[in-house]
């Protein structure tokens, strides 16, 4: 059936009547009719069209629209006014080499003009419809396609991505067997939007709009996409993408203006198109900072919002601002809002309040970021007061099924030995995320196995690869062993394996030793000739620099995403040192996270017994067909996990410390009693009574 794209577009009158047309009289036809879309730049010159209808069987339809009750033009001259629509839209098509055969375009072009509040036409060799009849008649003399298999292709040209997407050519790869080879490939499948991620980029919105899906599922894209469309189409409005992840802020940069050079032939008005970080800085203005100025406001940076506060910083600042202020200036006609599972609600709350009406607000965010907590945001009704348009997109173009699998067994504890780490009791999020129930009800006390559907993780992302390949875990003796062992390996992927520097990202697992070990690591790179950097080490807004290989901390690295990632100390993911439920949910998070930035291959280095226990868990999801399998936990279960397992405070850890060097004597005590050097009669009257117990117990 005949699905639609609804964007912005001028003539909604007429835009409804077409598409009553298709529900009436073309429900069973195949293809997409777009609306408001897409935008073209020929000849120094812009053009929206009206609605095109890309099918299969008759190739290239493009309707002009008429909204006035009288033709805006004389008819003897319609035919003309369609030769030029029909020369500019070719002209988009001619440019791909795949879609031409003998110097012409391989699937039909036709122009239909549809004046549905037009009451009488005269006779003409143009095509003209002023009602349904008049519509199913010239509709029945379309050229049918002899090429119908070009669909796909003639689909991406008009969703624009495969320049967005396929940038770089990769003219260093000659090896048909290389991994630079099979990320060509691979880089050329995912081209296409799919349905989800189209309709959210596309689709024209009133009010909130909620976009969410795993990492990978391509948020950050979309959302640049919908910037730049918007502004393409109202480039009056004061539109702000934000964001919490600093280095994000060149990706966007770089989509919004390809997108718009390529639509409007000229770059964004960044006066009225910002893109800029969440918080903000004084060398890099944030949407708060900018908001505390606007509105007179001393704005507080990282080290004065948390002295002020026991809770998050910004949510505190965020706070405060909102609190000094009387009056709130709506500045912004529409705002979108990527990672918002990483930014405080009461930021969400600040964006909506300087919209105007009414209130265009997309904010996106990834579904089981913080595994523990399942959904990471209340709903909009609850934050915003209102319902919002929710978007899921189901699939994910980043991991492969096998990388994005292990990453939750090991974020979640599936196959640890001492039993899960956390867990969330939202069971629908199984379904959203796309994994499938295999076995046993997603209810306490079931035996449960999930498995991602081939919907959800499509197969050519995985098999471009052997698995031994994909995911490799390594445990090491030393640091020194471990370090060389990732030089050397970086060292063939680029010199032989043909992948490119910014192909490659280091994670360290550490993030308070991540100075050091890159230190290390960078001396290793640089005596076998390859640049690298620190990310955001002079510039916290730059990751990636061009032939230089990037080496970071899990905070910088999110947002990001690379073909090939080396994480290294990964044993510091696996427990902590000294009491293995110390930080654990936010010690499996940092692995989860840093192994869904690979778009292709995984390197988890590590060191010691912890590593050894991690490739086991891995050993076992392997072993399982990359399913998970478990037993459901209660929700009494569910809460005990997220106790035992969470994060301590500074002052918590201090007091743990202490209590743990205090008991640590105590034991020494009993020692020297036992051994005859003491007596119990030498320590205070009221401690007798524990240290007796203890020697008991001991005696036991």
């Amino acid at each position: 059936m005949v699905e639609f794209r609804n964007g912005e577009n001028s003539k909604p009158a007429t835009s409804a009547a077409l598409c009553n047309f298709f529900e009436k009289h073309y429900a069973e036809a195949d293809g997409l009719v777009y609306f408001g879309y897409p935008l073209l730049f020929v000849a120094g010159e812009k053009l929206t069209i009206d609605a095109v209808w890309l099918s299969p069987k008759f190739g290239i339809v493009v309707f002009d629209l008429v909204e006035e009750t009288s033709l805006p033009f004389e008819e003897e001259v319609l035919q003309d006014h369609q030769d030029d629509i029909f020369a500019r839209v070719q002209s988009m098509f001619v440019q791909h080499r795949e879609l031409l055969k003998n110097r012409r375009l391989a699937v039909p072009l036709d122009v239909v003009t549809y004046a549905p509040a037009v009451q009488t036409a005269q006779h003409t060799d143009a095509k003209l419809a002023i009602c349904d009849q008049q519509m199913l008649e010239v509709l029945s003399h379309l050229e049918e396609s002899t090429n119908p298999e070009l669909h796909e292709q003639v689909l991406a040209v008009v969703q624009s991505v495969l320049r967005l997407r396929a940038a770089n050519k990769r003219e260093n790869v000659v090896r048909d067997d290389s991994r630079g080879a099979k990320l060509k490939e691979l880089e050329k499948t995912i081209a296409n939007l799919d349905y989800q991620q189209e309709k959210a980029v596309i689709e024209k919105f009133g009010g909130l709009q909620r976009i969410r899906g795993l990492a990978g599922s391509g948020k950050t894209i979309v959302l640049a996409l919908k910037a730049a469309y918007l502004h393409t189409q109202n480039p009056e409005w004061k539109i702000a993408v934000t964001f919490h992840t600093r280095a994000l802020k060149n990706q966007f940069i770089e989509l919004i203006e390809r997108f718009c050079v390529e639509k409007r032939g000229e770059l964004p008005n960044w006066q009225n198109l910002e893109v800029l970080n969440a918080w903000g800085s004084n060398r890099s203005p944030g949407l708060y900072s900018n908001f505390c100025s606007r509105h007179n406001v001393e704005p507080l940076d990282f080290m004065s919002a948390r002295r002020s506060t026991t809770g998050d910083p910004f949510s505190n600042a965020v706070n405060t601002a909102l609190s000094e202020v009387k009056t709130i200036s709506e500045d912004y006609d529409a705002i979108l809002i990527d990672e918002a599972q990483d930014l405080p609600e009461s930021f969400l709350k600040l964006c909506y309040a300087i919209l105007r009406p009414p209130k265009r607000l997309v904010y996106a965010y990834d579904e089981l970021q913080q595994l523990n907590e399942g959904t990471t945001l209340s709903s909009p009704q609850a934050i915003f007061g209102t319902g919002a348009d929710d978007v899921i997109l189901h699939k994910c173009y980043r991991n492969s099924r096998p990388v994005l699998v292990t990453a939750h067994a090991l974020g979640f504890g599936v196959y640890r030995k001492k039993g899960l780490v956390s867990f969330f009791d939202e069971p629908q999020l199984w379904s959203d995320v796309g994994y499938e129930t295999m076995g046993g009800a997603l209810k306490p006390e079931n035996h449960v196995v999930l498995a991602r559907s081939e919907e959800s993780s499509p197969k050519y992302l995985e098999q471009h690869s052997h698995i031994n390949d994909v995911l490799v875990f390594k445990k090491f003796d030393t640091d020194e062993e471990q370090l060389e062992w990732v030089a050397k390996s970086i060292s063939e992927d680029i010199h032989e394996e043909e992948l490119e520097c910014r192909d490659i990202v280091v994670i360290n697992s550490q993030a308070v030793s991540t100075k050091k070990h890159a230190g290390n690591l960078r001396v290793l790179l640089g005596q076998k000739d390859i640049k690298s950097h620190i990310a955001g080490e002079t510039n916290a807004d730059i990751f990636f620099k061009d032939d230089s290989v990037s080496v970071t901390g899990i905070f910088r690295a999110k947002g990001n995403e690379v073909p090939m990632v080396y994480i290294i100390n990964a044993q510091e993911c696996y427990a902590h040192p000294y009491s293995e439920s110390r930080n654990l949910i936010t010690l499996r998070n940092t692995l989860f996270t840093a192994m869904t930035r690979s778009k292709a291959w995984v390197r988890v280095c590590g060191l010691g017994d912890r590593m050894t226990a991690l490739t086991e868990e891995f050993e076992s999801a392997k072993s399982k067909g990359f399913q998970l399998e478990f037993d459901y936990p209660s929700h009494d279960e569910i809460d005990r996990l997220n106790v035992i397992h969470r994060d301590l405070t500074p002052d918590d850890q201090r007091t743990l410390k202490h209590q743990t060097e205090a008991l640590s004597r105590v034991v020494d005590i009993v020692q020297g009693i036992k051994e005859g050097r003491f007596s119990i009669d030498d320590y205070p009257e009221d401690l007798q009574p524990l240290i007796e117990k203890m020697l008991s117990q001991d005696a036991g």
